[in-house]
Protein backbone atom coordinates (compact mmCIF):
# COMPACT_ATOMS: atom_id res chain seq x y z
CA UNK A 1 0.00 0.00 0.00
CA UNK A 2 2.91 2.34 0.79
CA UNK A 3 4.36 1.74 -2.68
CA UNK A 4 0.97 2.46 -4.29
CA UNK A 5 0.57 5.76 -2.39
CA UNK A 6 4.16 6.73 -3.24
CA UNK A 7 3.67 6.01 -6.95
CA UNK A 8 0.38 7.92 -7.04
CA UNK A 9 1.97 11.01 -5.45
CA UNK A 10 5.10 10.97 -7.62
CA UNK A 11 3.05 10.23 -10.72
CA UNK A 12 0.69 13.10 -10.03
CA UNK A 13 3.55 15.55 -9.43
CA UNK A 14 5.17 14.55 -12.73
CA UNK A 15 1.81 14.88 -14.52
CA UNK A 16 1.30 18.37 -13.07
CA UNK A 17 4.80 19.32 -14.23
CA UNK A 18 4.14 18.15 -17.80
CA UNK A 19 0.73 19.85 -17.77
CA UNK A 20 2.53 23.15 -17.15
CA UNK A 21 4.67 22.68 -20.25
CA UNK A 22 1.62 21.67 -22.30
CA UNK A 23 -0.64 24.56 -21.31
CA UNK A 24 1.97 27.27 -21.86
CA UNK A 25 3.05 25.72 -25.18
CA UNK A 26 -0.54 25.74 -26.47
CA UNK A 27 -1.04 29.26 -25.11
CA UNK A 28 1.93 30.49 -27.14
CA UNK A 29 1.02 28.80 -30.40
CA UNK A 30 3.32 25.79 -30.10
CA UNK A 31 1.87 22.47 -31.16
CA UNK A 32 1.76 19.41 -28.92
CA UNK A 33 1.54 16.11 -30.77
CA UNK A 34 0.57 14.13 -27.67
CA UNK A 35 -0.22 14.63 -24.00
CA UNK A 36 -0.19 11.35 -22.15
CA UNK A 37 -1.36 10.07 -18.80
CA UNK A 38 1.30 7.56 -17.81
CA UNK A 39 4.19 6.46 -20.03
CA UNK A 40 4.09 4.42 -23.27
CA UNK A 41 3.17 1.96 -24.61
CA UNK A 42 -0.09 3.69 -25.38
CA UNK A 43 -3.32 1.90 -24.56
CA UNK A 44 -5.66 4.34 -26.27
CA UNK A 45 -5.92 7.99 -27.24
CA UNK A 46 -8.42 10.46 -28.64
CA UNK A 47 -8.07 13.56 -30.81
CA UNK A 48 -10.07 15.87 -33.09
CA UNK A 49 -9.88 15.03 -36.76
CA UNK A 50 -10.07 17.42 -39.70
CA UNK A 51 -13.85 17.33 -39.49
CA UNK A 52 -13.52 18.69 -35.91
CA UNK A 53 -14.97 15.46 -34.52
CA UNK A 54 -13.44 13.43 -31.71
CA UNK A 55 -11.86 10.17 -32.83
CA UNK A 56 -10.07 7.31 -31.08
CA UNK A 57 -6.74 5.67 -31.77
CA UNK A 58 -5.81 2.32 -30.19
CA UNK A 59 -2.35 1.12 -29.23
CA UNK A 60 0.80 2.74 -30.60
CA UNK A 61 -0.69 3.32 -34.04
CA UNK A 62 0.42 6.63 -35.55
CA UNK A 63 -2.29 9.14 -36.39
CA UNK A 64 -1.86 10.09 -40.03
CA UNK A 65 -1.52 13.77 -40.94
CA UNK A 66 -4.29 13.32 -43.49
CA UNK A 67 -6.88 12.82 -40.77
CA UNK A 68 -5.47 14.98 -37.96
CA UNK A 69 -4.45 18.62 -38.07
CA UNK A 70 -0.82 19.08 -36.91
CA UNK A 71 -1.84 21.47 -34.15
CA UNK A 72 -4.33 18.99 -32.73
CA UNK A 73 -3.19 16.93 -29.74
CA UNK A 74 -3.65 13.22 -29.08
CA UNK A 75 -4.71 12.79 -25.44
CA UNK A 76 -3.58 9.32 -24.46
CA UNK A 77 -3.80 6.79 -21.66
CA UNK A 78 -0.63 4.72 -21.35
CA UNK A 79 0.37 1.42 -19.80
CA UNK A 80 3.00 2.56 -17.26
CA UNK A 81 1.13 4.50 -14.54
CA UNK A 82 3.94 6.89 -13.58
CA UNK A 83 3.08 10.52 -14.20
CA UNK A 84 2.77 11.60 -17.80
CA UNK A 85 4.49 13.29 -20.72
CA UNK A 86 3.98 15.90 -23.42
CA UNK A 87 5.46 15.64 -26.91
CA UNK A 88 5.92 19.22 -28.12
CA UNK A 89 6.42 19.88 -31.83
CA UNK A 90 10.08 20.73 -32.52
CA UNK A 91 11.33 20.27 -28.96
CA UNK A 92 14.21 18.18 -30.33
CA UNK A 93 15.30 21.02 -32.60
CA UNK A 94 13.49 19.76 -35.69
CA UNK A 95 10.62 21.32 -37.68
CA UNK A 96 12.34 24.72 -37.50
CA UNK A 97 10.31 25.98 -40.48
CA UNK A 98 6.99 25.04 -38.91
CA UNK A 99 5.34 28.14 -37.35
CA UNK A 100 3.97 25.90 -34.59
CA UNK A 101 7.37 24.43 -33.76
CA UNK A 102 9.08 25.04 -30.42
CA UNK A 103 12.41 25.60 -32.18
CA UNK A 104 10.83 28.29 -34.39
CA UNK A 105 9.80 30.48 -31.44
CA UNK A 106 11.86 33.26 -29.90
CA UNK A 107 13.91 32.69 -26.75
CA UNK A 108 11.36 34.32 -24.45
CA UNK A 109 8.54 31.97 -25.50
CA UNK A 110 10.83 28.94 -25.22
CA UNK A 111 11.89 30.10 -21.75
CA UNK A 112 8.25 30.37 -20.66
CA UNK A 113 7.49 26.87 -21.91
CA UNK A 114 10.58 25.34 -20.30
CA UNK A 115 9.99 27.04 -16.94
CA UNK A 116 6.23 26.35 -16.89
CA UNK A 117 6.68 22.88 -15.40
CA UNK A 118 8.71 24.29 -12.53
CA UNK A 119 6.17 27.07 -11.92
CA UNK A 120 3.32 24.55 -11.95
CA UNK A 121 5.03 22.36 -9.35
CA UNK A 122 5.63 25.36 -7.06
CA UNK A 123 1.99 26.45 -7.41
CA UNK A 124 0.70 22.92 -6.86
CA UNK A 125 2.89 22.56 -3.77
CA UNK A 126 1.44 25.82 -2.48
CA UNK A 127 -2.12 24.46 -2.97
CA UNK A 128 -1.21 21.26 -1.12
CA UNK A 129 0.13 23.31 1.79
CA UNK A 130 -3.10 25.36 1.87
CA UNK A 131 -5.15 22.14 2.04
CA UNK A 132 -2.95 20.67 4.78
CA UNK A 133 -3.15 23.77 6.99
CA UNK A 134 -6.90 24.05 6.41
CA UNK A 135 -7.49 20.43 7.48
CA UNK A 136 -5.27 20.99 10.49
CA UNK A 137 -1.74 20.07 11.51
CA UNK A 138 -0.28 19.61 14.99
CA UNK A 139 1.38 22.75 16.32
CA UNK A 140 4.09 22.66 18.96
CA UNK A 141 3.09 24.50 22.13
CA UNK A 142 4.83 25.47 25.35
CA UNK A 143 5.11 22.69 27.91
CA UNK A 144 3.29 24.86 30.49
CA UNK A 145 0.27 25.22 28.19
CA UNK A 146 -2.61 23.32 29.82
CA UNK A 147 -4.77 23.03 26.71
CA UNK A 148 -6.93 19.91 27.31
CA UNK A 149 -6.43 18.87 23.66
CA UNK A 150 -2.64 18.81 24.04
CA UNK A 151 -0.64 15.61 23.48
CA UNK A 152 2.90 14.64 24.39
CA UNK A 153 4.24 13.07 21.21
CA UNK A 154 7.49 11.63 19.96
CA UNK A 155 9.22 14.06 17.62
CA UNK A 156 12.35 12.00 16.95
CA UNK A 157 13.62 8.50 17.70
CA UNK A 158 17.37 7.95 18.11
CA UNK A 159 18.52 5.02 15.97
CA UNK A 160 19.59 2.04 18.09
CA UNK A 161 18.06 3.48 21.29
CA UNK A 162 15.57 1.59 23.52
CA UNK A 163 12.74 3.56 21.86
CA UNK A 164 13.94 2.41 18.45
CA UNK A 165 14.09 -1.21 19.61
CA UNK A 166 10.56 -0.92 21.01
CA UNK A 167 9.28 0.21 17.62
CA UNK A 168 8.31 3.71 18.70
CA UNK A 169 7.85 6.14 15.81
CA UNK A 170 7.53 9.84 15.11
CA UNK A 171 4.02 10.98 15.99
CA UNK A 172 3.33 8.31 18.63
CA UNK A 173 1.59 9.75 21.69
CA UNK A 174 2.77 8.78 25.18
CA UNK A 175 -0.52 8.34 27.05
CA UNK A 176 0.74 7.06 30.40
CA UNK A 177 3.87 5.93 32.24
CA UNK A 178 3.45 3.19 34.89
CA UNK A 179 -0.24 4.11 35.08
CA UNK A 180 0.31 7.86 35.50
CA UNK A 181 -1.40 9.94 32.81
CA UNK A 182 1.14 12.05 30.92
CA UNK A 183 0.21 15.74 30.68
CA UNK A 184 3.58 17.42 30.06
CA UNK A 185 7.05 16.76 28.72
CA UNK A 186 8.73 17.64 32.04
CA UNK A 187 6.50 15.18 33.89
CA UNK A 188 7.47 12.33 31.54
CA UNK A 189 11.17 13.24 31.67
CA UNK A 190 11.12 13.20 35.49
CA UNK A 191 9.40 9.79 35.54
CA UNK A 192 11.95 8.34 33.12
CA UNK A 193 14.87 9.62 35.24
CA UNK A 194 13.32 8.30 38.47
CA UNK A 195 12.87 4.83 36.95
CA UNK A 196 16.25 4.49 35.18
CA UNK A 197 17.36 0.84 35.16
CA UNK A 198 13.91 -0.36 36.23
CA UNK A 199 11.10 -2.23 34.51
CA UNK A 200 8.36 0.14 33.34
CA UNK A 201 5.10 0.12 31.35
CA UNK A 202 4.26 2.68 28.71
CA UNK A 203 0.86 3.24 27.13
CA UNK A 204 1.36 4.43 23.56
CA UNK A 205 -1.20 5.52 20.99
CA UNK A 206 0.38 4.61 17.68
CA UNK A 207 0.19 6.99 14.75
CA UNK A 208 -2.81 6.35 12.52
CA UNK A 209 -4.43 4.03 15.06
CA UNK A 210 -7.25 4.68 17.49
CA UNK A 211 -6.12 2.11 20.04
CA UNK A 212 -3.66 2.28 22.92
CA UNK A 213 -0.79 -0.21 23.07
CA UNK A 214 0.90 -1.19 26.33
CA UNK A 215 4.67 -1.67 26.10
CA UNK A 216 6.84 -3.12 28.84
CA UNK A 217 10.61 -2.53 28.94
CA UNK A 218 13.60 -2.06 31.19
CA UNK A 219 15.03 1.45 30.95
CA UNK A 220 18.79 1.80 30.61
CA UNK A 221 20.58 3.50 33.49
CA UNK A 222 23.02 5.52 31.43
CA UNK A 223 22.79 6.94 27.92
CA UNK A 224 25.18 8.54 25.44
CA UNK A 225 25.35 12.32 25.63
CA UNK A 226 22.41 13.94 23.89
CA UNK A 227 20.32 10.76 23.58
CA UNK A 228 18.42 10.49 26.84
CA UNK A 229 17.56 7.29 28.69
CA UNK A 230 14.68 6.32 26.37
CA UNK A 231 16.20 7.82 23.24
CA UNK A 232 13.44 10.13 22.07
CA UNK A 233 12.84 13.81 21.44
CA UNK A 234 9.51 14.84 22.93
CA UNK A 235 7.16 17.57 21.77
CA UNK A 236 3.87 18.85 23.14
CA UNK A 237 1.36 19.52 20.40
CA UNK A 238 -2.21 20.56 19.79
CA UNK A 239 -4.12 20.09 16.56
CA UNK A 240 -4.74 23.49 14.99
CA UNK A 241 -7.26 24.03 12.22
CA UNK A 242 -6.75 27.27 10.31
CA UNK A 243 -9.08 29.57 8.44
CA UNK A 244 -8.68 29.78 4.67
CA UNK A 245 -6.86 33.12 4.91
CA UNK A 246 -4.54 31.81 7.62
CA UNK A 247 -3.90 28.67 5.57
CA UNK A 248 -2.98 30.75 2.50
CA UNK A 249 -0.61 32.90 4.59
CA UNK A 250 1.06 29.84 6.14
CA UNK A 251 1.30 28.17 2.72
CA UNK A 252 3.07 31.22 1.26
CA UNK A 253 5.52 31.24 4.17
CA UNK A 254 6.12 27.48 3.88
CA UNK A 255 6.62 27.53 0.10
CA UNK A 256 9.12 30.40 0.30
CA UNK A 257 10.86 28.85 3.30
CA UNK A 258 11.22 25.47 1.57
CA UNK A 259 12.72 27.04 -1.57
CA UNK A 260 15.26 29.01 0.48
CA UNK A 261 16.10 25.93 2.57
CA UNK A 262 16.72 23.81 -0.53
CA UNK A 263 19.15 26.35 -2.00
CA UNK A 264 20.96 26.68 1.34
CA UNK A 265 21.21 22.90 1.59
CA UNK A 266 22.49 22.60 -2.01
CA UNK A 267 25.13 25.27 -1.34
CA UNK A 268 26.30 23.44 1.79
CA UNK A 269 26.27 20.13 -0.09
CA UNK A 270 28.34 21.44 -3.02
CA UNK A 271 30.81 23.31 -0.81
CA UNK A 272 31.10 20.20 1.37
CA UNK A 273 31.99 18.04 -1.64
CA UNK A 274 34.87 20.38 -2.49
CA UNK A 275 36.04 20.00 1.12
CA UNK A 276 35.71 16.17 0.81
CA UNK A 277 32.98 16.01 3.43
CA UNK A 278 30.62 12.98 3.41
CA UNK A 279 27.17 13.31 1.80
CA UNK A 280 24.65 14.45 4.45
CA UNK A 281 22.22 11.82 5.73
CA UNK A 282 19.32 14.08 4.74
CA UNK A 283 19.84 13.17 1.07
CA UNK A 284 17.31 10.48 0.10
CA UNK A 285 16.44 8.68 -3.11
CA UNK A 286 13.24 6.92 -4.21
CA UNK A 287 13.46 4.27 -1.47
CA UNK A 288 13.92 6.83 1.33
CA UNK A 289 11.10 9.00 -0.02
CA UNK A 290 8.80 5.97 -0.30
CA UNK A 291 9.48 5.08 3.34
CA UNK A 292 8.75 8.66 4.43
CA UNK A 293 5.55 8.61 2.37
CA UNK A 294 4.39 5.57 4.33
CA UNK A 295 5.11 7.28 7.63
CA UNK A 296 3.25 10.43 6.57
CA UNK A 297 0.27 8.37 5.39
CA UNK A 298 0.09 6.75 8.84
CA UNK A 299 0.06 10.17 10.50
CA UNK A 300 -3.00 11.30 8.52
CA UNK A 301 -4.14 13.05 5.34
CA UNK A 302 -2.94 16.50 6.44
CA UNK A 303 0.60 15.16 6.99
CA UNK A 304 0.51 13.39 3.61
CA UNK A 305 -0.67 16.54 1.78
CA UNK A 306 2.05 18.60 3.49
CA UNK A 307 4.69 16.03 2.56
CA UNK A 308 3.45 15.93 -1.05
CA UNK A 309 3.73 19.73 -1.09
CA UNK A 310 7.35 19.46 0.04
CA UNK A 311 8.06 16.93 -2.73
CA UNK A 312 6.40 19.16 -5.34
CA UNK A 313 8.47 22.21 -4.41
CA UNK A 314 11.64 20.08 -4.23
CA UNK A 315 10.91 18.70 -7.70
CA UNK A 316 10.50 22.26 -8.99
CA UNK A 317 13.78 23.54 -7.55
CA UNK A 318 15.83 20.51 -8.64
CA UNK A 319 14.37 20.72 -12.15
CA UNK A 320 15.33 24.40 -12.38
CA UNK A 321 19.00 23.73 -11.66
CA UNK A 322 21.27 24.44 -14.68
CA UNK A 323 22.15 20.77 -15.20
CA UNK A 324 22.00 18.83 -18.49
CA UNK A 325 18.78 16.87 -19.12
CA UNK A 326 16.82 19.09 -16.71
CA UNK A 327 14.65 22.09 -17.60
CA UNK A 328 17.26 24.35 -16.04
CA UNK A 329 19.92 22.87 -18.31
CA UNK A 330 17.86 23.63 -21.40
CA UNK A 331 17.25 27.15 -20.11
CA UNK A 332 21.02 27.52 -19.71
CA UNK A 333 21.45 26.73 -23.41
CA UNK A 334 18.86 29.42 -24.17
CA UNK A 335 20.98 31.89 -22.22
CA UNK A 336 24.09 30.83 -24.14
CA UNK A 337 22.15 31.31 -27.37
CA UNK A 338 21.21 34.87 -26.40
CA UNK A 339 24.85 35.67 -25.52
CA UNK A 340 26.22 34.11 -28.72
CA UNK A 341 23.50 35.52 -30.94
CA UNK A 342 22.80 32.13 -32.54
CA UNK A 343 21.63 28.68 -31.31
CA UNK A 344 24.02 26.09 -29.90
CA UNK A 345 24.69 23.18 -32.26
CA UNK A 346 21.70 20.85 -31.83
CA UNK A 347 23.81 17.69 -32.08
CA UNK A 348 26.22 18.92 -29.38
CA UNK A 349 23.36 19.98 -27.11
CA UNK A 350 21.72 16.58 -27.59
CA UNK A 351 24.93 14.76 -26.63
CA UNK A 352 25.36 16.91 -23.51
CA UNK A 353 21.75 16.27 -22.40
CA UNK A 354 22.15 12.52 -23.01
CA UNK A 355 25.35 12.36 -20.95
CA UNK A 356 23.66 14.43 -18.24
CA UNK A 357 20.68 12.09 -18.22
CA UNK A 358 22.85 9.03 -17.62
CA UNK A 359 24.83 10.91 -14.97
CA UNK A 360 21.56 11.65 -13.16
CA UNK A 361 20.59 7.96 -13.41
CA UNK A 362 23.96 7.02 -11.88
CA UNK A 363 23.44 9.55 -9.08
CA UNK A 364 19.96 8.16 -8.39
CA UNK A 365 21.42 4.64 -8.29
CA UNK A 366 24.09 5.67 -5.76
CA UNK A 367 21.56 7.48 -3.55
CA UNK A 368 19.29 4.41 -3.71
CA UNK A 369 22.19 2.24 -2.53
CA UNK A 370 22.62 4.71 0.35
CA UNK A 371 18.90 4.37 1.17
CA UNK A 372 19.19 0.58 1.29
CA UNK A 373 22.24 0.87 3.54
CA UNK A 374 20.57 3.31 5.95
CA UNK A 375 17.61 0.99 6.54
CA UNK A 376 19.81 -2.08 6.91
CA UNK A 377 18.77 -3.89 3.74
CA UNK A 378 22.33 -4.18 2.40
CA UNK A 379 23.41 -6.02 5.56
CA UNK A 380 20.43 -8.39 5.26
CA UNK A 381 21.18 -9.10 1.61
CA UNK A 382 24.91 -9.67 2.24
CA UNK A 383 24.12 -12.06 5.11
CA UNK A 384 22.38 -14.38 2.64
CA UNK A 385 25.61 -15.04 0.70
Amino acid sequence: MVVVVFLIIIGFLVLVHELGHFLVAKRNGVGAEEFGLGFPPRIAGFYRNRKKRWAWVWGNKQVQAEIKERDETVYSINAIPLGGFVKIVGEDGGSSNDPKSFSNKNAWIRFKILSAGVAMNVFFGFLLFVAAYKIGLPEAIDDENNDPRAKVQIGQVIKGSPADQLGLEIGDQVVSFNGAKIESISQLQDLIKQNAGQSVKLEIEKTGEQKIKTIGTVLRENAPVGEGILGVLLVKTVLKENSLLESIKLAFETTFGVIVSIFVFLWELISGLFQLKPVPTEVSGPVGIAIMTGKMANLGIAYLLHFAGLLSVNLAVINFLPLPALDGGRILFLLIEKIKGNPVNQKLEGIIHTVGFFALLLLMFLVTIKDFSSIGWLEKISSIF
